[in-house]
């Protein structure tokens, strides 16, 4: 097994400032749930997603935080169109993906690809991982021999850091973090152009996330694809992303460079996600200030008028509950929805 790492301290790929790879227009993404309309009674609607734009260029990673329950898996798959979108747009290199057939869009899907959270399972425990990195081979690029397609799967495997003879095993064999390295290299072996972490390292003990954490960076450096990260732990997706968008019930509550986010966050909800990131350092952890928040998250069943944030926010007023902010830029490249974003911090 590798030993123990930190996250890199390398500087992350720089992004290609031409025309966005992605861009996501007023996206929502709603789910029916409970009511019995024979008998008179409507479902509820659960807005999963609801009215999230943004744009995502070549070689980019836009990290997602957010509680659970936020939206942030949910927006992850809806944009590879893994979910029905019930309004808005997904427009993928000029293409509208709303609008494809299952044909055309299956054509797509070679450049847009998916790492799951438990790396167990998410393989196919009846077949050995030499037949599970190359499956998206055999149905993306049928004209492969079969010398070709084993040559590939053992040059991924030692890319992500796996034995080339290991191919015949099965994925019980091996450990979390290795099993999470098959997915990165079934992930990763049609080279795609975009790849949504969906919390890939949540499962995983902290030195094997900064283990999956330094390869995903160092084949982004080398094959120059586009990220969306979603995770819980802050700290990997400041490490990771250029961007980080803030997300609570499905909306939008801050989007800006990683720096700006963590050092200079505008919104109260990312102040009080920043607050809950453990310090490394023992004398500063015990003298910081905390925000904790009250209450607990809303029901998506049944939000908040206005603002969602407004029923645990320190800073809520009347007009909180009247409106919902629009998602506006304070300074440039920095969007926040906050009626009160200049409201210093502990106000």
């Amino acid at each position: 097994m590798p030993p123990a790492q930190p996250l890199a301290a390398a500087p992350i790929q720089p992004v290609n400032k031409g025309a966005p790879l992605l861009t996501v227009q007023d996206l929502k993404v709603y789910f029916e749930v409970g009511g019995n309309r024979l008998l008179g009674k409507e479902p509820g609607v659960v807005k999963a997603v609801d009215g999230v734009s943004f744009d995502l260029r070549a070689g980019e990673t836009l990290g997602l935080v957010g509680e659970s329950g936020c939206g942030k898996s949910t927006l992850g798959r809806a944009v590879l169109r893994l979910l029905p979108i019930h309004a808005g747009r997904v427009v993928w290199l000029g293409q509208d993906l709303a609008k494809l057939d299952d044909r055309s869009m299956r054509g797509v899907r070679r450049d847009m690809q998916i790492i799951f959270q438990d790396p167990l399972a998410s393989l196919n425990p009846r077949m050995t991982v030499g037949e599970i990195i190359a499956e998206p081979m055999q149905t993306f690029q049928p004209g492969l021999n079969k010398a070709q397609v084993r040559d590939r799967v053992k040059a991924m495997m030692a890319k992500v850091g796996l034995l080339p003879n290991q191919l015949n095993r099965y994925p019980h064999e091996f450990s979390g973090g290795q099993c999470q390295r098959i997915g990165i290299a079934r992930a990763m072996i049609n080279e795609p152009k975009l790849i949504v972490c969906d919390e890939p390292v949540s499962a995983l003990d902290v030195s094997i996330q900064a283990q999956i954490v330094n390869l995903l960076m160092d084949l982004q450096r080398e094959m120059g694809m586009s990220l969306i990260f979603i995770s819980h732990n802050l700290a990997v997706v400041k490490h990771i992303s250029h961007r980080v968008m803030v997300l609570y019930l499905g909306k939008i509550m801050e989007i800006a460079d990683r720096n700006s986010i963590y050092y200079d966050p505008l919104h109260p909800y990312t102040h009080a996600l920043n607050s809950a990131v453990p310090l490394p350092d023992p004398d500063q952890e015990r003298g910081r200030s905390r925000i904790v928040l009250k209450g607990d998250l809303p029901s998506p069943l049944n939000p908040p008028s206005g603002c969602p944030f407004r029923t645990r926010c320190p800073r809520a007023t009347e007009i909180c509950a009247q409106v919902m902010p629009d998602l506006l830029p304070a300074k440039p490249g920095h969007l926040v929805a906050c009626h009160h974003a200049d409201t210093p911090r502990g106000n």
